[in-house]
């Protein structure tokens, strides 16, 4: 489990987080919606949260 964590959830959270991060400034740089940008912004954060519980599941599965 901590395998599949460590090669595919975290990268995947990470990745995802990053992608919304820059459409988010992409729209924001040129002079999209404000709407939309507030709501990859959102959708960031809630991404940021995955991630790091992801990251805290295979830290803890590492351990073990």
């Amino acid at each position: 489990m901590a395998a599949f964590l460590s090669n595919f959830a975290v990268p995947l959270a990470v990745g995802a987080v990053a992608v919304v991060l820059l459409l988010g400034l992409f729209n924001m740089l040129r002079g999209g919606d404000s709407n939309t940008s507030q709501k990859l912004m959102r959708w960031r954060v809630i991404l940021q949260f995955a991630a790091i519980v992801v990251i805290m599941i295979t830290v803890w599965a590492m351990g073990r």
